[in-house]
């Protein structure tokens, strides 16, 4: 140990010395206690807050001005007294069990490590120029860097200079630099990451300038940022989770499809699609109505808030009735009231809109009219607008909310909130409104999961619950292609539920391989859920017949993956984890750092999507470390290298782990008729892999919290693999508030290559054309089972 610190003390002197740091700033003295260091220098005041052992925080406190503790993104406590300080005439360091910095006292410069290994270092550290505030960082040459939200841009990120300001981009496709949803995050290969911790307007240049060097700049507010590091990418993102919040769970019928559209006009629209679903033995879930249910045409009525009653005469009945066919309804929502809307009068009489510096509501043109927008900070216009959410979900018996334009799609600078100018809060314009409608739950209905849909958030909004899409993309080839980057980037960021709309949202292009290819992506991404504009149909009821046949068999094969699916989401819940992974979380091949044509689903899938028209085959690169098996045909593939696969029109190339447990029921029409009575177990035999686990998890699909308070089942499996004899453990655990129910599970064993010797205790059948042994598990309750099979030779 004492010959690594040498080490690190020679590497630091040499760093310093190779790499730039500013001259100019001097160290004067530390102080220090229990929870934070702080550094004196010439022009202001450092302040180290370290909050775990992978965690740092770092603020800059000019000459003149105060510290502001008020973080916008940031929610995790940190530890009292989780680190140790050390001051000798050239250094200080400040250290935890795994992340620390040290501080050059001349030059004055601050490095970072994590594990005695080098992450990132300040360069000129914090600097101000005419307009904007800056803190500049060292990054070494060959760190591949991600983040910044939600763009179009290729995995790694590093080379570009990036808006921080949400706006929609209309129709992108394969490039995109300013999207709905911007973060101050960055992602490094090297395992760390640094979230700035504040939500004024500006941008992060990663090393547009070629030259080793990384600055965030901002128009304004706190000086502070976050390290984060692991050694592991898992890991990392759950640190990063656990500092900005959790997401809760989401309810069970969210996971399900979607019937949705801009837009159904009236009632009878509404009910006809979803009778058409219906009688086509589709599975839909859920109905999304867009802004024609306060007004019967695009422009002039945005922000009525109340239905249309020429067009939905009677939306009780019509909601009623659509909840007893297990259809839940989610209406959408906008921030702007128009001065033409029958709300107008109502909200500058209560006072609740932006406004100019003289005091006045705020008004200007955009796309859908003349309008003024809700000051969503300001107490008043929260409960104004918590009011109309109120009503129509305990009234009406709305299940959800869709919140569009959040960005606010339009945003002049001048217009000013209660707590700060448009540029100053538009970042956190959309992750505000999402807590409204969070915190709104909790107290009005703290027995119902919300359902929050929005475009636009900051860092941390995951854990008001919002689910975000990635924009109006275009209904392109090229905009199919920059969903999984873009997915997988979100998913890195805390929003593991960012999704898109399927099958492309702008442009009216009738393309049914297009349309085919993006549903059976949508198998394996968050929220199924597809929507476009009008002119060519969203909904698999509406076109061919023979693309109804394929989009059905993939909505249908979403349906079966429930479990494993909503055990994915559990698993986000508890750890932060994504859904969707790249491929270099497990296999760390350099090249892959870059890599998003194929991706993790959970742990156990691997997903290649179709992203190109009239291909007949495609490269698939097989993650290291494992064998993978063809979901559909069970053909074995050896890990780490790269295959020509063929294409099937009717699914894309998707694998499984070897020694994976995937759960599966039969197809049902929504999810009130979800349940584990009967359970496909499927097991993916390799006797490569001597043990492996899984699980199920389990609860009403509803109830918020149901983990915590303990009404929930899991189903823990185990395989172990030793002397020619194969045991499959199935163990249930059970919270002590849930009630559970008498199951029987059908294992199914892929790759079984001979029949076996015996099977103990239990019936079996093998088919030895398709190498499955098939065993029927009855009566599972809350005792162990285990299955012992003896393997032929």
């Amino acid at each position: 140990m004492r010959f690594k610190n040498l080490f690190l003390i020679i590497f630091l002197g040499i760093y310093t010395s190779v790499f730039s740091q500013n001259s100019d700033r001097k160290f004067i003295k530390i102080i220090s206690n229990d929870s934070v260091v702080k550094l004196q220098t010439n022009d202001g005041w450092y302040r180290i807050k370290p909050y775990s052992s992978k965690i740092i925080e770092t603020s800059f406190i000019p000459n003149g001005e105060t510290f502001n503790p008020h973080s916008d993104a940031v929610v995790f406590k940190p530890k009292e007294k989780s680190f140790k300080v050390l001051e000798n005439n050239q250094n200080i360091t400040i250290s935890t069990t795994g992340i620390k910095a040290i501080i050059t006292k001349i030059p004055f410069q601050i490095h970072y490590y994590y594990k005695n290994n080098f992450l990132i270092s300040e360069r000129k550290g914090y600097e101000k120029t005419d307009k904007y505030e800056i803190i500049d960082f060292n990054l070494t040459p060959t760190e591949v860097l991600y983040g910044a939200g939600e763009r179009a841009l290729g995995m790694n990120r590093r080379g570009y200079k990036l808006q921080l300001y949400n706006r929609a981009h209309y129709g992108y496709e394969t490039y995109s630099e300013l999207m709905n949803y911007s973060m101050p995050l960055v992602y490094s290969s090297k395992k760390y990451a640094i979230l700035f911790d504040n939500a004024p307007i500006g941008y992060l240049d990663l090393d547009s300038k070629k030259d080793n060097s990384l600055q965030y700049e901002t128009i304004s507010g706190r000086k502070t940022y976050q390290i984060i590091a692991s050694n592991q990418w898992n890991d990392l993102v759950s640190q990063y989770v656990s500092l900005t919040g959790k997401q809760p769970l989401i309810p069970r019928w969210a996971l399900g499809n979607f019937a949705s559209r801009f837009g159904y006009h009236s009632q009878k629209e509404v009910e006809n699609t979803v009778q058409k679903f219906i009688d086509d033995k589709i599975p839909v879930d859920a109905v999304i109505i867009d802004l024609y249910w306060f007004g019967k045409t695009i422009k002039g009525t945005m922000g009525n808030l109340e239905f249309y009653r020429d067009s939905f005469p009677n939306p009780k009945k019509m909601i009623a009735n659509l909840k007893k066919k297990g259809i839940k309804t989610i209406l959408v929502t906008e921030p702007f009231i128009l001065t033409t809307s029958n709300k107008w009068q109502e909200v500058v009489d209560k006072d609740i809109l932006g406004k100019t510096s003289l005091g006045k509501p705020y008004t200007f043109d955009f796309y859908f009219g003349h309008t003024g927008l809700i000051d969503i900070f300001k107490p008043s216009a929260q409960k104004w607008l918590w009011d109309i959410y109120k009503n129509y979900t305990k009234n009406y018996d709305v299940a959800g909310w869709w919140g569009d334009l959040g960005e606010p799609e339009v945003h002049p600078s001048s217009l000013i909130h209660v707590n700060g100018t448009a540029d100053e809060v538009h970042n956190i314009y959309g992750h505000n409104w999402a807590k409204l409608i969070y915190d709104g739950y909790q107290k009005d209905f703290p027995n119902q999961r919300p359902f929050i849909l929005m475009r636009a958030g900051y860092a941390g909004s995951q854990r008001y619950g919002l689910i975000p899409w990635s924009g109006d993309v275009n209904r392109t080839w090229g905009g199919l292609q920059s969903q999984p980057e873009i997915a997988l980037q979100m998913g890195m960021q805390g929003l593991a539920f960012s999704h898109s709309d399927l099958g492309g949202f702008a442009g009216a292009n009738l393309d049914d391989e297009l349309y085919t290819r993006w549903l059976q992506y949508g198998v394996f991404q968050p929220i199924f859920r597809p929507h476009a504009q009008e002119e060519v149909p969203s909904e698999p009821v509406f076109r061919t017949s023979k693309t109804k046949e394929l989009a059905k068999k993939a909505i249908e094969l979403r349906y079966r993956l429930l479990p494993y699916n909503y055990t994915l989401a559990f698993e986000n819940h508890v750890y932060g984890t994504p859904l969707m992974k790249p491929i270099f979380f497990e296999d760390t091949t350099t090249n892959l750092l870059t890599y998003d044509k194929s991706y993790l689903w959970g742990n156990s899938f691997l997903v290649s999507p179709v992203l190109k028209p009239e291909i007949i085959s495609q490269e698939v690169y097989f993650p290291a470390n494992s064998n993978w098996f063809d979901f559909y045909t069970d053909e074995k593939v050896i890990g780490g290298k790269t295959k020509e696969v063929v294409l099937h029109r009717n699914y894309i190339p998707t694998y499984v782990r070897g020694g994976a447990f995937i759960p599966m029921i039969k197809s049902i029409q929504n999810t009130t008729q979800y349940s584990l009575k009967n359970v496909e177990l499927h097991f993916y035999f390799d006797k490569s892999v001597k043990k492996s686990k899984g699980m199920l998890y389990n609860d009403d699909g509803k109830t918020p919290q149901a983990f915590e308070k303990g009404n929930y089942e899991i189903l823990n499996f185990e395989s172990t693999c030793k002397k020619n004899r194969l045991t499959i453990e199935i163990d249930p655990e059970a919270g002590e508030n849930y009630k559970t129910s008498t199951k029987s599970i059908n294992l199914i064993i892929h790759n079984f290559l001979k029949k076996p010797k015996k099977v103990k205790g239990y019936q079996y059948h093998w088919d030895s054309e398709k190498h499955i042994l098939k065993i029927v598990i009855p009566n599972i309750n809350i005792k162990e089972k285990q299955v012992t099979i003896k393997l032929s030779k």
